[in-house]
C-alpha cells in the first residue's frame, strides 16, 4: 500500500507566553519566561508558589457565556487554539468531506479544575450531593476533541490520546498515521492541559517534581543547569491541522511542512523516574528516524523535552548522542520549557509548533536560565542557552516523555 503525505497547513496556540502563534513565537525568540506567582488560588502555604499561567485569555473571545459555563478551562484552551488553527488553514468547511475530518486531541489530566471545585462544593454542603448537571462533560478528557468535533461537524476518527506529557505528540503522531492509510483527509489535532489549580500544584509537589524558586520564578525552569530542581507547571494549548498532501494541494493550501515520520516507545521501567541510560527516548527517536527514512545526518535541530529535572536532562542527551553520535554536536538542540514551562499533556503540540517556526523562520529558539554548567552533562552539545541562533533548519525532532514511560517523538521537514 502506498502510504500518504502529510502536511501541516494551520496551526494555533494559547500559551503562558503568548495567545497566538505569532505572540507565541515572538516571546521565545525573545527569551521571554511566562513564570510568574500564582494568580489562580491562593499558593502561599503551597511548597511551589509560582507557575506559567496563561495570561489576559479571555474565553468569551471564543465562546458564548452559556458555553463558558458548560466547559473547563482545558477545553476552552483547546476550543481557542482550534479555532485559530481553522482559520489559519484557509480551510473552507462548505466545501470538505466532513467524513474524512477527524479531532484527536491530547491531554494528560483533563477537567481537574473542574473535579476540584465540584468536590468542595460538595464537602461544603456537608455531604449533601448537589452536583453540576455538567459536572461529568466538563471533566472528561476526550470532550474536548468531542467539543472541536461538534463546533466545526467533523465526523471523522474522534477520541483523546492520554499518556501524560506524550499525549499531544501521540495524538499527532494517530492523526499523521490515519491520513497515511488513507483513512481521512484533515484533521484538527493537538492537545491542551489546565491543571494549575490546589490538586495539581499540591501533587506535583508532593513528588518532588517542581521547582521551588519561589524567590525568582522566572529563572525557575532552568534546563541542562547544574542547579535545576524540577520543572514549572503550565498551562495551553496548541493545535494543528494535519491534511493530505493532494487535499492540500488542490485547494491552494498554504503548506507550512511535511511529518515525516513518528515514533513511539515505553521505558518501561519506572512511574515517574527516566530509564538512567535514556533507553525509552532512544528508541523512539531511532523508530522515527526508521519510520521517515530519515538520516540522522539530515536532522538539524532537536526540540528536547528538557523539563528541568535532575534526573531526565541527564538521560535524554544520553540518549541524543547514542543516536546521533559526532553529529550530535553538529545540531542544535534546545528546551523551550525554560520559556513556557512545562505543559503537561498540551507540551507536545505547542512544542511541535515551535519546531515547524523554526523550520520557516531559520532561527532555533533557546534554552534560556542557563547560569552554571553541568558537569554531568557533554559540554560539547549546542544546547542553544540563553539567545536564539540563526540556521537554516530543514528538518526537526520534537521529542516528549510522560511519567508512566511513555514516550513519542515527531518529525517534521521543510516542505518541498
Amino acid at each position: 500500500m502506498e502510504l500518504k503525505r502529510v502536511v501541516v497547513t494551520g496551526m494555533g496556540a494559547i500559551t503562558p507566553i503568548g495567545n497566538s502563534v505569532k505572540e507565541y513565537w515572538d516571546g521565545l525568540v525573545n527569551g521571554v519566561s511566562g513564570a510568574k506567582p500564582i494568580t489562580r488560588f491562593d499558593a502561599t502555604n503551597f511548597k511551589t508558589k509560582f507557575a506559567c499561567e496563561v495570561k489576559g485569555f479571555n474565553p468569551e473571545d471564543y465562546l458564548d457565556r452559556k458555553e463558558v459555563r458548560k466547559t473547563d478551562l482545558f477545553a476552552q484552551f483547546a476550543i481557542a487554539a482550534s479555532e485559530q488553527a481553522i482559520q489559519d488553514s484557509g480551510l473552507n468547511l462548505e466545501k470538505i468531506d466532513l467524513d474524512e475530518s477527524g479531532v484527536i486531541w491530547g491531554a494528560g489530566i483533563g477537567g481537574i479544575i473542574t473535579f476540584m471545585e465540584e468536590v468542595k462544593g460538595f464537602v461544603q454542603g456537608n455531604g449533601t450531593p448537589r452536583f453540576s448537571p455538567f459536572f461529568i462533560p466538563k471533566m472528561i478528557t476526550d470532550i474536548a476533541a468531542g467539543l472541536i468535533s461538534m463546533r466545526y461537524g467533523f465526523r471523522g476518527p474522534n477520541y483523546a490520546t492520554v499518556s501524560a506529557c506524550a499525549s499531544s505528540t501521540h495524538a499527532i503522531s494517530d492523526a499523521y498515521n490515519l491520513i497515511r492509510l488513507g483513512k481521512g483527509k484533515v484533521f484538527v489535532t493537538g492537545g491542551s492541559e489546565a491543571a494549575i489549580n490546589e490538586a495539581g500544584v499540591g501533587g506535583f509537589n508532593s513528588l518532588q517534581a517542581l521547582s521551588t524558586r519561589n524567590d525568582d520564578p522566572s529563572t525557575a525552569s532552568r534546563p541542562f543547569d547544574k542547579d535545576r530542581d524540577g520543572f514549572v507547571i503550565g498551562e495551553g494549548a496548541g493545535a494543528l491541522i494535519l491534511e493530505e498532501y493532494e487535499h492540500a494541494v488542490n485547494r491552494g493550501a498554504r503548506i507550512y511542512c511535511e511529518i515525516r515520520g513518528t515514533g513511539m516507545t515505553a521505558d518501561a521501567y519506572h512511574l515517574t523516574a527516566p530509564h538512567p541510560e535514556g533507553l525509552g527516548a532512544r528508541k523512539v527517536m531511532e523508530a522515527a528516524l526508521k519510520d521517515g527514512n530519515i538520516d540522522p545526518t539530515e536532522v538539524d535541530y532537536i526540540n528536547v523535552h528538557g523539563t528541568s529535572t535532575p534526573l531526565g536532562d541527564i538521560a535524554e542527551t544520553k540518549a541524543i548522542i547514542e543516536v546521533f553520535g559526532d553529529h550530535s554536536y553538529k545540531m542544535n538542540i534546545s528546551s523551550t520549557k525554560s520559556m513556557t514551562g512545562h505543559l503537561l499533556g498540551g507540551t507536545g503540540a505547542i512544542e511541535a509548533i515551535a519546531s515547524i517556526l523554526a523550520i520557516q523562520n531559520g532561527i532555533v529558539p533557546p534554552t534560556i536560565n542557563h547560569f552554571t554548567a553541568d558537569p554531568g552533562l557533554d559540554s560539547k552539545l549546542n544546547l542553544t542557552f540563553n539567545k536564539a541562533q540563526k540556521r537554516s533548519v530543514r528538518v526537526a525532532l520534537s521529542n516528549t516523555f510522560g511519567f508512566g514511560g511513555h514516550n513519542a517523538c515527531v518529525i517534521l521537514k521543510a516542505f518541498e
